[in-house]
């Protein structure tokens, strides 16, 4: 079983930086196809970052270009997701899931969310 946790969340200054992690226990990362959502109060879940299991990566937001970059490190079964020159529109709380990698299909397993929250 699949389980994730993630970490790193808190309260930064617009302009700052904030590293997200994603701990993935109980399978190995290299299988999984890992993504970064995001969801604020009142709003649907957006898609942010991706990484596949074979090291490939894209942004879902248009708005997170050239700012985030999600990164992997499967010695250490670990997701990150590091964020600078950070918004107030960023505040959301973010959530890791997984997908095995080698087959189609939706994200099966998240994580319980880590808050981020950007003062102005």
């Amino acid at each position: 079983q699949v389980q994730l946790v993630e970490s790193g969340g808190g309260l930064v200054q617009a302009g700052g930086s904030l590293r997200l992690s994603c701990a993935l226990s109980g399978r190995s990362l290299s299988l999984y196809d890992m993504g970064w959502f995001r969801q604020t109060p009142g709003k649907e879940r957006e898609s942010v970052a991706a990484t596949s299991w074979s090291g490939g990566t894209t942004y879902s937001l248009d708005s997170v270009k050239g700012r985030f970059t999600v990164s992997r490190d499967n010695a250490k079964n670990t997701v990150y997701l590091q964020m600078n020159s950070l918004k107030p529109e960023d505040t959301a709380i973010y959530y890791c899931a997984s997908k095995y990698g080698r087959l189609p299909g939706e994200y099966t397993y998240w994580g319980q969310g880590t808050q981020v929250t950007v003062s102005s």
